[in-house]
C-alpha cells in the first residue's frame, strides 16, 4: 500500500473520529493489505488527530478470538485521553457507534519500556508497572457491525479503541491477576463471567507482547500510558438504559450507566 493511499484512508478515518461516526462504504483501493499496513494507518490517524493519547488497547487475547478474527496473534490499536473517564460514569448511548463492553484489566505504566535490540523480559515489565485497575472498555468500531471491512482496516481503526472506564486500583496486584474472577452484571444479572486468566493466563502477559510489538516498531511504550489488557469476560452488546457493573472478585469494581 503506497503512502498516498494509505494518508487518505487515514485521513476518512480521523474525520470520522472527529464526528463520531461510521464509514458506511470504502474505496476498495483504500483498504490496507496486510496488517502491517493497517498498523501504519492506525499511527497516521493518531499523527492527523492530534489527540492526547491515553496509551493502547489490545484484543484478541484467547485463543476463541482470534479464532474468529482468523488471526494467529492479538491485535491492538492506540486509545485517547480524552475517552477516559472515572467510575461510576454516565455515558450518552445515542453518542457510541455500536458499543460493546469488556471487562479489563487497565495497566499504567510508571517507567519506559523504549526500543532497544534485545528483547523485554516479564520481570523487566512487570518492574515498569505503577498501577493496576479494574476497568471497561466500551469498544466502537468506525464500520457499521453489518459492513465490517477485512481485519487490517479495523487495525487501521485502532481495532475499534473506544471510552475507557476506569475503576478502583487493585491493590496487591504483584501477588497475581491471574486468579481473580470477574463477573460483567447488566441491569444487575450476571451476564458474563471470566478471570484474569483468561487473558493470555496472565493480565500482564498481553503487555509484555505490546512492549515486544512496539520495540519492533521502533518507539516503545512510555512512562503514563495506560494499556487495556484484553476482555475477561467477552464483548457484551449494550443497549440505551442498560446499567452494567463489572466486578473483580471482593477488590474492585466499575459501574456504567448508558443513558438514553
Amino acid at each position: 500500500m503506497d503512502i498516498a493511499r494509505k494518508n487518505q484512508f487515514a485521513s476518512l478515518l480521523a474525520s470520522a473520529r472527529r464526528e463520531a461516526r461510521q464509514l458506511d462504504a470504502l474505496p476498495a483501493e483504500l483498504l490496507p493489505a496486510t496488517s502491517e499496513d493497517g498498523y501504519a494507518v492506525n499511527g497516521l490517524v493518531a499523527e492527523l488527530l492530534g489527540w492526547e493519547t491515553l496509551g493502547w488497547k489490545i484484543a484478541g487475547t484467547t485463543a476463541a478470538m482470534r479464532e474468529k478474527l482468523r488471526v494467529a496473534v492479538p491485535i491492538y490499536g492506540r486509545t485517547y485521553r480524552r475517552f477516559a473517564v472515572a467510575s461510576p460514569a454516565r455515558l450518552a448511548h445515542a453518542e457510541l457507534l455500536d458499543p460493546l463492553v469488556e471487562s479489563e484489566f487497565f495497566v499504567t505504566l510508571a517507567r519506559d519500556l523504549p526500543p532497544r535490540d534485545r528483547p523485554w523480559t516479564m520481570a523487566e515489565v512487570i518492574d515498569a508497572v505503577g498501577a493496576v485497575q479494574a476497568g471497561i472498555e466500551v469498544a466502537e468500531c468506525r464500520f457499521p457491525m453489518a459492513k465490517l471491512p477485512p481485519l487490517p482496516a479495523i487495525l487501521a481503526d485502532g481495532s475499534a479503541s473506544g471510552r475507557y472506564v476506569f475503576g478502583d486500583p487493585i491493590r496487591g496486584w504483584r501477588e497475581g491477576l491471574a486468579g481473580i474472577a470477574v463477573t460483567l452484571e447488566v441491569d444487575g444479572a450476571p451476564r458474563r463471567q471470566g478471570s484474569g486468566a483468561e487473558v493470555m493466563g496472565d493480565p500482564l502477559a498481553p503487555l509484555l507482547w505490546l512492549a515486544e510489538e512496539r520495540r519492533r516498531w521502533g518507539d516503545g511504550l512510555k512512562a503514563g500510558e495506560t494499556v487495556s489488557t484484553g476482555s475477561t469476560t467477552g464483548m457484551f452488546p449494550v443497549r440505551a438504559g442498560q446499567q452494567v457493573r463489572a466486578v473483580f472478585g471482593d477488590l474492585a469494581e466499575v459501574r456504567i450507566a448508558f443513558e438514553g
